[in-house]
């Protein structure tokens, strides 16, 4: 008989729709898929707020709750507070703040979604703790809750019992690791097939790539076409004279303009980018490393190694043991 656990997610006007639907439909279908394994675990999936009834979220869609006082009798397994798409709607409830501090210290597992962390903190939660958030609001938190230890590059962060996760999507990451704790790998796996999304990540790693992170300047930027053509020939010659040369410009005016608007050296773009397509192929194939620094443009398989060292502090090898979305079968 599959053991049930309960997971509440507790809810309030303005949460995103997004981070609560996520760990949710993550939750149903380990409950459908995990059945037929050693480690069964039916998930009871309860969302609640403090009056109870419609909660309106900040998709236009409402929803149907139940009052946090029908909990009083009910042991919780593990308690999620989704995020916002503003950090004032997560704090404004001040019942459902107070009652999570009373009920948190009780749950095997406390987590959040997103600004989900803020309403965590706000109880009083994540004093001392290391914690995660969505990366526009790291310095917030960190201004607003001296004493959590706000990890500002990590999709999500587990310190104990307490799991935080940063922006939106990555709700699905949270859940899928929660599912991995308790039901095994297969199963998150399956899970993760059935959602069409990655196993990932055992916590760490960037919340956006380089490329991402300079296309947020803006769709006009001048280097944008640059950048993509980087990532698209990484075995090419990225000198600064001949990446000035396809930007027409001068070498020094390039590399003067670029470290402007990027905030780093034309190089260091490059040790970014070529990082970021390294990392994709050791999660998603199976190609021995040494194929891989070739591809990424690398000199060989220790100039990789040493990248990853300097950047991740974690050798290629080990990253992929770590983050492979499967159980890759290689002979490196």
């Amino acid at each position: 008989m599959a053991k049930e656990r309960h997971i509440v997610l507790a809810v309030y006007d303005g949460v995103s729709l997004l981070d609560l639907g996520g760990p949710l439909e993550a939750f149903r279908v380990a409950s459908a898929f995990g059945q037929n394994r050693i480690r069964r675990v039916h998930y009871k999936c309860i969302v609640v707020s403090s009056r109870g009834g419609q909660v309106d979220t900040a998709d236009s869609v409402s929803l149907l709750t139940q009052s946090i006082r029908s909990l009083d009798s009910t042991e919780i397994d593990t308690l999620i507070v989704p995020g916002a798409f503003k950090v004032e709607d997560v704090i404004r409830d001040a019942k459902l703040i107070k009652w999570i501090a009373k009920r948190a210290p009780k749950c095997r597992r406390v987590c959040s979604v997103c600004v989900g962390s803020f309403m965590l903190a706000a109880a009083g939660i994540l004093d001392g703790r290391r914690a995660a958030t969505h990366w526009m609001h790291t310095g917030l938190l960190a201004q607003m809750h001296p004493k959590v230890l706000v990890e500002p590059d990590a999709i999500f962060v587990r310190d104990g019992r307490l799991w935080s996760s940063a922006g939106v999507t990555t709700g699905i990451d949270l859940a899928l690791a929660l599912i991995e704790e308790d039901c095994g790998r297969e199963v998150a796996i399956e899970v993760a097939r059935m959602l069409v999304v990655y196993l990932k990540r055992a916590g760490g790693q960037s919340q956006y790539s380089a490329l991402l992170a300079d296309q947020a300047e803006s769709d006009a930027d001048i280097f944008a076409d640059l950048d993509r053509w980087i990532a698209e020939n990484l075995r090419a010659d990225l000198s600064v004279e001949a990446l000035a040369e396809r930007a027409h410009m001068s070498p020094r005016n390039f590399a003067r303009q670029y470290a402007r608007k990027r905030g780093r050296t034309p190089a260091k773009a490059v040790d970014a980018i070529r990082l970021d397509a390294a990392r994709r192929r050791l999660e998603e194939t199976d190609n021995r490393i040494e194929m891989i620094a070739e591809a990424c443009g690398y000199s060989g398989e220790e100039q990789m190694r040493a990248a990853f060292v300097r950047a991740l502090q974690i050798s290629p090898r080990d990253y992929r043991k770590r983050f492979a979305t499967s159980k890759l079968i290689v002979s490196d």
